[in-house]
């Protein structure tokens, strides 16, 4: 009867080899490696420095914009001033100066040199005051209060001012209110005109 029980040497076969403990991983080139963490750090310094010169430039225009517009509520107050000046200025009529006493137009002319002070200040401080009377409208410095039927200006053309406007900088302070006109009838383009009649020239031959 045969034995059928493995012998020693064939169950040793069986079992997996160990790895070849010669085979390694490769090793870097430490020049490479360098290499890359110089770019590395110099792709992190050049961030950096544009970083701060964003933040220098961007610290710089506010401080700017706080030297200019930071009296933009005290020069809104004032202006109530001169506008007061000006309405006194305006409801004296020329008759009533011709007629005045000497204190009277004393009393005129103080006003008026109080006034024109008083704008060469504001214009001190960057601010300017808009006069758009005659001008085009525009939307951006104007405000529309009402319409006036004049066909002797163009359309859009301001022919009243209720109240004048002021700048600040490059922004606006206070927007001029104004009276837009409306003009006469709109022409029709010359392009119009000519294509009614191109239309009737091409249309004569046809008929005949």
């Amino acid at each position: 009867m045969m034995n059928d029980t493995p012998r020693p040497e064939a169950a040793n076969d069986a079992e997996p080899k160990p790895a070849d403990s010669a085979v390694s991983e490769p090793v870097a080139d430490p020049l490479a490696v360098a290499q890359q963490e110089a770019a590395s750090l110099k792709d992190k310094l050049l961030r950096t420095l544009a970083d701060m010169e964003n933040l220098r430039r961007r610290t710089e225009r506010e401080v700017a914009d706080a030297r200019v517009y930071g009296i933009s509520s005290f020069a809104r107050d004032v202006l109530g001033v001169a506008d007061n000046m000006r309405r006194a200025l305006d409801a004296v009529g020329p008759e009533l100066r011709s007629n005045a006493d000497a204190a009277i137009k004393a009393l005129i002319e103080g006003v008026e040199l109080t006034e024109r002070e008083l704008l060469k200040s504001l214009e001190k401080n960057g601010i300017r005051k808009i006069e758009p009377l005659g001008e085009k409208f525009d939307p951006n410095i104007h405000q529309a209060m009402y319409e006036v039927p004049d066909a002797s200006v163009p359309a859009g053309s301001v022919v009243q001012v209720m109240q004048p406007g002021y700048l600040i900088g490059e922004r606006v302070l206070r927007p001029a209110l104004v009276g837009v006109s409306k003009g006469g009838p709109k022409v029709a383009p010359a392009a119009n005109n000519n294509a009614g009649d191109n239309v009737g020239a091409s249309q004569e031959p046809g008929g005949k």
